[in-house]
């Protein structure tokens, strides 16, 4: 199957389904988020506010993060080059300053915040598919997909020189391969972990034990792809930075559900009995 970037033109003005699709991840999770914090008693207003501290932070480490791992400073200004773990930790820099300034209880917001993490990310991948970014190698399988104008074009040179895959001897270099969807796997999985997290939002454990299952799930996800993604990153053989990373996030996961497996107990409130009886 042969894709195409979506793109909508408005005279001058270029609208990507990337841009779309950012917008609606901020705002549909944004609201995911608005109705947790409802649910439990808290103002909605602190998740929205959370919205503008993440799109702050998350675009500017994506960029930075972007920046660094090419080594070249005017990236910053292109209008591609997002990195989503340089926006995580980016987002939940300006998201946890705002926390703090705002005293608010993190670790309570921190689970109130997991779905919406899972449905952001997923509508983010669905980007990535419009505008062709991110593939995965050359495949086979009826579903692959050619991207002959991606960002780049999954063309065998592409392939060969941007991301070290080996291509069959004689391929012309022109070639536009099919290659997996890694992004729409990701949206796959991520729904997945979106309905795992929302069927168990209501949960007896203590405050940060939800958030703990979400770094899990959505690390484990994010590094089973990888091994079939087209990547430039591969910093142990076949493992990529991205892996290193997500085997971070998976294993603070494991140490935050564990910390937090047992639900706080609750201080006693003495009757006006006992507290004229001391």
């Amino acid at each position: 199957m042969t894709v195409y970037p979506f793109v909508i033109h408005f005279g001058p003005v270029e609208v990507t389904g990337y841009g779309i699709m950012m917008m609606m991840s901020f705002l549909v999770g944004g609201w995911v988020y608005a109705r947790e914090v409802q649910r439990r008693g808290l103002d909605t207003a602190i998740a929205w506010d959370t919205v503008v501290f993440a799109v702050l932070g998350g675009l500017a480490g994506a960029k930075i993060y972007y920046a660094a791992s090419v080594g070249r400073l005017d990236v910053l200004f292109a209008r591609g080059g997002l990195v989503w773990y340089g926006g995580f930790a980016g987002g939940a820099a300006c998201v946890f300053a705002y926390m703090w300034w705002k005293r608010l209880p993190v670790r309570t917001l921190l689970d109130l915040i997991a779905p919406s993490l899972a449905v952001g990310y997923l509508l983010g991948r669905v980007g990535c598919f419009l505008v062709n970014d991110d593939y995965g190698v050359p495949t086979d399988l009826p579903w692959g997909m050619a991207y002959p104008r991606g960002a780049p074009p999954s063309t065998a040179r592409v392939l060969a020189e941007q991301f070290g895959v080996a291509i069959p001897a004689g391929t012309p270099p022109d070639q536009v391969m099919a290659v997996h969807p890694t992004q729409l796997y990701e949206v796959a999985l991520m729904l997945a972990v979106f309905w795992v997290l929302w069927r168990v939002r209501a949960h007896r454990h203590g405050p940060t034990w939800l958030f703990g299952l979400y770094l899990i799930l959505s690390g484990l996800s994010r590094f089973g792809v990888e091994f079939v993604r087209a990547k430039s990153d591969r910093v142990l053989g076949a493992v990529s930075l991205a892996q290193v990373l997500s085997a971070a996030l998976v294993l603070l996961g494991v140490g935050l559900m564990a910390r937090y497996r047992m639900p706080e107990a609750r201080p006693v409130q003495e009757s006006p009995e006992q507290a004229s009886d001391a």
